[in-house]
């Protein structure tokens, strides 16, 4: 069977909500990122087969998306594309399914991915098609209505995770605003230290009165933020609960990809792969508990690989809430000093659709860059999923 490797990866800078990438649509995002993957891989455009991308609030953004994004980033209409949408684990599951083509020697070349503009997602009219009898109707935010409520559970996942998985695992406010300042600094460590320079692939704007403007620089981390001043945010789930917008993954604006190909092909092509995929899991666990599902996809996943959690040099988790990521160490225990070691989506931010490809891609130079070879990427998914995997450089 053949072996699915990583040829290259890549990621635009996370812009926060309304802020650097506003005048951009998803697509525009996720072509950045498949345009610099194909570049870095060394792999003529010809040999791409298939193109996946996740995206997450779909509302407004054009039928397919992921074939509109390959066709912006300059890549021949004869590649078929077809976009995932799996909320927060969408990213990292067309990487899954690439490496599960390349495995079965169905293809040899798949560029994979996500993209989203949390900026540009819409407000919807519920039944204006059909005309209003009488009375006031409100226009509903797809953010709310298709990201933050649980479609099983009938709420806000905050709220759940407030309500269930705080207190199943005794998580205080102070852990959370610690957890959440020390996301901050790492990656504003990262920043200034230039860490991020290798897999961000900049983007160009045009504006009227400045001319072009290069945006490389992630926009979400706050370097004056203090353990002081998370602990003074009001809570925003319930009236005495725990859980901050300081303590929870911020809004982003984002595009990733990753080059997916079978090794011998790459061998016989003369191109160096970065990493091979190990191995990879999706599991669900009941909704109410979508906080530590990532803790049964690692568990499968390195079952699947034959390792333990002391095998993994460097961990991703996403940060969808501090406490969810808490609640997964305390279920999963590991060295902290491994996890999301140039900050998480606290700091820079969570791109549904593309949050699953942007930490793999983070966790791969991390690795690199940290003389590190084995690491795992994983995210929790609203309505009880989890996704994870690992990977090994070459």
């Amino acid at each position: 069977m053949p072996k699915a490797v990583i040829l290259s990866a890549s990621r635009t800078a996370g812009g926060k909500f309304g802020g650097q990438f506003s005048k951009l649509s998803a697509t525009d995002l996720g072509a950045a990122a498949l345009k610099e993957a194909l570049t870095r891989s060394g792999a003529s455009a010809d040999a791409v087969e298939e193109v996946i991308m996740g995206n997450g609030w779909q509302a407004g953004v054009g039928a397919n998306p992921a074939r509109n994004a390959m066709f912006k980033a300059g890549i021949d209409q004869s590649v078929p594309a077809f976009t995932v949408n799996i909320r927060c684990g969408s990213g990292l599951r067309t990487v899954m399914l690439a490496a599960d083509r390349i495995r079965l020697g169905d293809a040899s070349t798949i560029l994979a991915g996500g993209m989203e503009s949390a900026t540009n997602t819409p407000y919807i009219l519920r039944d204006a098609r059909w005309g209003f009898r009488m009375g006031e109707k409100k226009s509903e935010d797809v953010l709310h209505a298709d990201g933050f409520i649980c479609p099983l559970a009938g709420r806000l996942m905050g709220e759940i995770t407030e309500d269930v998985v705080i207190p199943e695992f005794s998580i205080s406010r102070q852990e959370q605003d610690e957890f959440a300042y020390y996301s901050h600094m790492k990656a504003v460590d990262a920043i200034e230290k230039g860490l991020f320079k290798e897999e961000i692939v900049p983007v160009v704007i045009k504006d009227r009165k400045k001319g072009e403007i290069v945006l490389d620089t992630d926009e979400i981390p706050r370097k004056d933020t203090s353990i002081e001043s998370l602990s003074k945010l009001p809570v925003i789930f319930k009236k005495d609960g725990t859980i901050t917008a300081g303590s929870s993954s911020a809004l982003c604006d984002a595009g990733s990809a990753v080059m997916v190909a079978g090794d011998e092909w790459a061998k016989a092509e003369g191109l160096k792969p970065i990493a091979e995929i190990l191995s990879y899991s999706a599991a669900a666990v009941d909704a109410e508990h979508f906080p530590i599902a990532p803790v049964k996809a690692m568990d499968i996943a390195l079952k699947k690989a034959g390792m333990t959690m002391d095998d993994m040099e460097l961990i991703e988790i996403n940060e969808a809430f501090a406490a969810q990521v808490i609640a997964c160490h305390r279920k999963m225990p590991f060295d902290m000093d491994r996890l999301n070691v140039h900050g998480g989506a606290i700091a820079l931010g969570h791109p549904i659709g593309a949050s699953g490809a942007k930490i793999l891609t983070t966790l791969l130079y991390a690795l690199r860059q940290q003389g590190k070879s084995v690491g795992m990427a994983s995210a929790c998914i609203g309505g009880g999923q989890g996704v994870a995997m690992i990977v090994k450089l070459v």
